[in-house]
């Protein structure tokens, strides 16, 4: 049948030990080839690729880098703030064992908000540099001038590098980043977005073209998992003379050590949801019934699900033997739920989380595992979480697991599988299968990604104005171009960047500040150029031709405030369009701190953060006295939606608003049930001034809708009331639209009516 099941053994894994070590590595008592290997290819590489299995010690191996400059400072990327703290345990340790000089810090929001502002004052970028320049400045008990050994996260690394926080800050702090660190490790890069590699590739290139790899700079790249289109981008970097080492982990044969136990895998298609939990419950009791010493986890890709099946759990007596781990689960939480024989978790178990047990059991600490995987990365990366042997007595006790793959994957030849052929022919398959590709790296890279680097390239431009070196901007240009693949010029953006940040600049200020300083910011009158030609192209006409001077029209904002206030709310329409390209993480609204007293989403404490957009999906909730409390979990979730009014007809909104990046001021988010509005007051204080997306016609568009949803894209309806006529679009929000355009063949425009496209 179409939808049959299929069972495979994967067959146990192995990886192998070095015997003897290095002298430089003998600190470590015990080590990996592939860690040793990572150690002496770092000798004389400028990017290491470790590419060992997941549980096999690639944190150490990419901290041996640190003894080749042992005097210099290094950072280290988590990919979560959970794994933040678990690095800078294994860090100090390594630290400690290697006798080296540096001074570990983990860097996050919260942390650097709980350091004293008595010194360095209280902006975050403020104590960040202060810490760079010199952790004792920070923290005096560490002693002066040390080197420092910083574990922060993707978003921070970010923000720091792309200029990103406030403007008596982002020079000092993207300075330090960019010209500190001797040592860069990016642990797990396989799990950024097509957006957040961005940073990564222009990270990389910088160090190329700016001399820091022939200056002894290293960064390794840790990965069990690497995307092909990561691949042809390090390819691309090679080719342009960065030295690159690729350490697979495996490919040696002597001194094997188990790692991973034979697995007995079973192949399901993915059903309805309330079928599908009830299917997954059935199997979780039953393996918990008949054998209760054994440990297995479920991992699902939603929270609703996790939470839907833990109902399902408790329903049947189990309610003390399973604990949650999801992105909303406290630290302590995590502890206790990791004790439990049975977890249900989120894909924030998918790195850095090692299920260990407390007495820890002579054989793998799960013993099977229930998971979905909506792409082959995620199916490999947990995969590898269940039977791990690595230093355990007990290793040859097989494993069990059971995947839930999209039921695409049956109409694209999945049973065609030999399931004779175990891992290798596993892999072989799964490559063929296109439901399960990542689709949006490439796409994104070829659309406004050019954009984005466009910001810190202008800020390193005017840094460097009048200096030798400026000379190496358009060669930076050029050298990202090779990787994403991009094919208009460093001066094209280099506009279009100028008058982004002169809108970023106008929509701050207050409008009699716009009259007395307009000539003097930085970007205004590129940006007033692409306000006449949207706003009023005649007038652009006049002064493309020349027959009005810009200086006019300086002066035009200087004399009528009701001008220069139509200036501003351009700028600041302008401004919000083009937020998503510069934000790390995708969120519509702030992440809101709610009371969970009946246990709905926690299992052990009260209080917790949730995405605003799930809780009202899924939650009924109430406020009082401030407080945000959950009270029900809701079998049906709530439908939501967006209104806008637009203050135009319908033609004029087609004309110009459809298939177009653009922010709409006052748009209302609700929620309905079954087509009924659902009156909610708390939505009031989420109603934002602009919010960025795209509008697309939903009846010629439905297919590519259920198709863009299908891999990850969330759209809403959205309600347009026209000065004339009322109708119902489809809206993506924030990146959401960008990506639902370049991935659908859609030709979207941009605010100036640009084409967006590249290719």
């Amino acid at each position: 049948m179409a939808n049959d099941k299929l069972r495979i053994t994967l067959e146990a894994k192995s990886i192998a030990a070095c015997v003897p070590l290095p002298e430089e590595l003998s600190f470590m008592g015990r080590a990996l080839q592939h860690q040793v290997d990572v150690f002496k290819r770092s000798l004389n590489h400028d990017i290491i690729l470790d590419l060992a299995p997941t549980g096999t010690g690639k944190t150490r191996a990419g901290l041996t880098v640190l003894l080749h400059e042992p005097n210099k400072s290094a950072v280290y990327i988590a990919p979560t703030n959970a794994l933040i703290t678990q690095q800078t345990e294994a860090a100090e340790k390594f630290i400690c064992g290697a006798g080296l000089p540096h001074v570990v810090k983990s860097v996050s929001a919260q942390e650097i908000k709980n350091w004293s502002s008595d010194r360095v004052g209280k902006r975050s970028g403020e104590k960040i540099y202060n810490l760079l320049r010199n952790p004792a400045t920070v923290f005096p008990e560490v002693g002066a001038n040390k080197p420092i050994l910083l574990i922060t996260n993707p978003d921070i690394f970010y923000y720091a590098t792309f200029f990103a926080y406030n403007k008596y800050d982002k020079s000092n702090i993207a300075s330090e980043f960019y010209s500190k660190f001797s040592t860069i490790i990016f642990d797990e890069f396989h799990l950024y977005n097509a957006k957040q590699l961005v940073s990564l590739f222009f990270y990389l290139a910088l160090s190329f073209v700016f001399g820091f790899f022939q200056h002894g700079r290293r960064v390794v790249l840790l990965t069990a998992t690497p995307d092909k289109a990561c691949e042809s981008a390090l390819e691309d970097l090679e080719k342009q003379g960065v030295k690159i080492a690729r350490i697979d982990g495996e490919s040696t044969t002597a001194n094997q050590l188990p790692s991973q136990t034979a697995v007995n895998l079973e192949i399901r298609p993915q059903l309805e949801r309330q079928e599908w939990l009830l299917e997954i419950a059935n199997e979780v009791e039953k393996r918990f019934r008949e054998k209760p010493d054994h440990n297995g986890a479920v991992i699902l890709d939603s929270k609703y699900n996790i939470d839907r099946l833990a109902i399902l759990l408790k329903a049947r007596g189990l309610q003390k033997s399973y604990g949650r781990i999801t992105g909303s689960t406290p630290f302590q939480d995590r502890l206790s739920a990791a004790q439990k024989p049975i977890i249900l978790a989120t894909s924030t178990v998918d790195v850095g989380f090692n299920f260990e047990k407390t007495p820890e059991p002579s054989r793998q600490n799960l013993d099977w595992l229930i998971f979905s995987a909506k792409d082959r990365f995620s199916f490999w990366q947990r995969i590898g979480r269940v039977g791990r042997v690595l230093g355990k007595n007990e290793t040859d006790i097989c494993s069990e697991a059971i995947v839930y793959l999209p039921s695409k994957a049956w109409e694209q030849g999945i049973t065609s599988l030999n399931c004779s052929g175990g891992r290798k022919e596993l892999q072989q398959k799964l490559e063929t299968i296109a439901c399960l590709e990542r689709p949006f790296l490439e796409i994104y890279w070829k659309s406004e990604a050019f954009l984005e680097i466009a910001r810190p390239l202008l800020e390193l431009e005017e840094s460097l104005e009048k200096l030798p070196n400026i000379n190496y901007i358009p060669k930076l240009y050029q050298a990202i171009q090779h990787i994403l693949g991009g094919k208009r010029d460093w001066n094209y953006y280099r506009y279009r960047m100028k008058a982004l940040k002169g809108a970023e600049e106008i929509s701050n200020l207050r409008i009699e500040d716009i009259q007395k300083e307009l000539q003097y910011i930085k970007g205004s009158r590129a940006f007033i150029k692409l306000f006449l030609k949207v706003k009023y192209p005649e007038h652009f006409e006049d002064l493309r031709a020349g027959i009005t001077p810009i200086e006019a029209w300086e002066k035009e904002f200087k004399k009528y405030e009701d001008v220069s206030t139509e200036l501003k709310e351009f700028a600041q329409l302008w401004r919000a369009s083009y937020a998503p390209l510069f934000q790390f993480r995708e969120t519509l609204f702030e992440n809101l701190k709610i009371r969970d007293p009946h246990g709905f989403l926690l299992d052990e404490s009260e209080e917790t953060i949730v995405d605003t957009m799930h809780l009202l999906c899924y939650y009924e909730f109430t406020e009082s006295n401030g407080a945000i409390e959950i009270i029900n979990s809701v079998e049906q979730p709530y439908d939501l939606s967006f209104a806008w009014r637009y203050f135009g007809t319908i033609e004029e909104l087609k004309n110009k608003e459809l298939n177009k990046l653009t922010a709409l001021a006052n748009c209302r988010i609700q929620r309905s049930l079954k087509g009924a509005i659902k009156p909610t007051p708390l939505l009031t204080k989420l109603e934002k001034q602009f919010l960025p997306g795209v509008i697309i016609a939903t009846e010629v568009n439905q297919g590519i809708i259920i198709q863009l949803s299908k891999q990850g894209l969330k759209s809403y309806p959205i309600s347009v009331s026209c000065n004339d006529f009322e109708k119902t679009y489809t809206f993506f929000p924030g990146l959401s639209g960008i990506l639902a355009i370049a991935m659908s063949g859609i030709k979207l425009k941009l605010p100036d009516d640009e084409d967006f496209y590249i290719i």
